[in-house]
């Protein structure tokens, strides 16, 4: 049998004591993410600070899961694009064998039962790495994409730190203009410019960017994925079923991404 450990708010215990550990996520990655037991604490539970960091009861506990040997789940680093699809048991000799094994997980496609649970403890709460491993000591990237808007200490640190993209983006009027005059000029790069714009905004003309889903040029075709997938605005969904047809395997994959996030 394979133990692991999965790192929940103590206001679950008793649920999870009761019922195990729900599935969580959609699709294919509807599941529990867990990591094994291994000789050193510290790299056991090194997920507990990145977890505390997001909103929700303080305090967590962990709860260790023995499952058979031959149970089938993924493994690899976090930011792997396809985790190896292993045994259980094979999972923990891949983690325990690795040189560095901060930031692998181990992801269980479906519920733990609650005679899966052996345990539940309290843990060190200041245990672990934030961010990604390694991150301390490195300068922390403040652009659009990179910063934690509302986390502690973000003001002080945009201001101690401001990036050159900081601010408002241009007004829409304006990225209009740019974006007219780049189609006109046939001017890739102004288009992929005023598209980025566009992407800071909640909303956007979304039916004079719709014709960009059949630009020739695949990266612009990306780009306009990334622009309006996080707009509020209605028709932002029929626009990516039709680029999730595109052509070009990469833009097909970047509306997956977007759809993911």
């Amino acid at each position: 049998m394979a133990t692991f450990v999965h790192l929940t708010p103590g206001a679950h215990a008793a649920r999870v004591r009761r019922s195990g550990l729900r599935a969580a996520g959609r699709g294919e990655w509807r599941g529990v993410f867990l990591f094994p037991v291994l000789p050193s604490y510290t790299l056991t539970h090194q997920w507990l600070r990145e977890l505390s960091r997001r909103p929700g009861p303080r305090g967590f506990v962990a709860v260790h899961v023995r499952l058979p040997d031959e149970e089938r789940v993924r493994v690899g680093r976090y930011s792997d694009r396809e985790p190896a699809l292993v045994t259980a048991a094979e999972a923990v000799r891949r983690v325990a064998r690795a040189p560095d094994a901060r930031g692998w997980e181990v992801f269980l496609p479906r519920s733990v039962t609650a005679a899966e649970v052996r345990h539940i403890r309290a843990v060190r709460q200041v245990n672990g790495w934030r961010y990604r491993p390694d991150a301390h000591g490195t300068a922390p990237c403040l652009c659009f994409g990179c910063r934690e808007r509302g986390g502690y200490g973000s003001r002080r640190l945009a201001e101690r730190r401001p990036h050159p993209l900081d601010g408002p983006p241009p007004p829409p009027r304006v990225l209009l203009a740019r974006l007219e005059a780049a189609r006109t000029r046939d001017d890739t790069a102004a288009l992929l410019q005023a598209l980025e714009g566009y992407a800071l905004r909640r909303r956007g003309p979304l039916a004079r960017l719709a014709g960009l889903a059949g630009h020739p040029d695949p990266e612009v075709r990306i780009a306009l994925v990334q622009t309006v997938a996080y707009w509020s605005t209605p028709g932002v969904p029929a626009l990516l079923r039709e680029l999730g047809q595109d052509p070009d395997p990469r833009v097909r994959e970047a509306v997956t991404d977007a759809l993911v996030r």
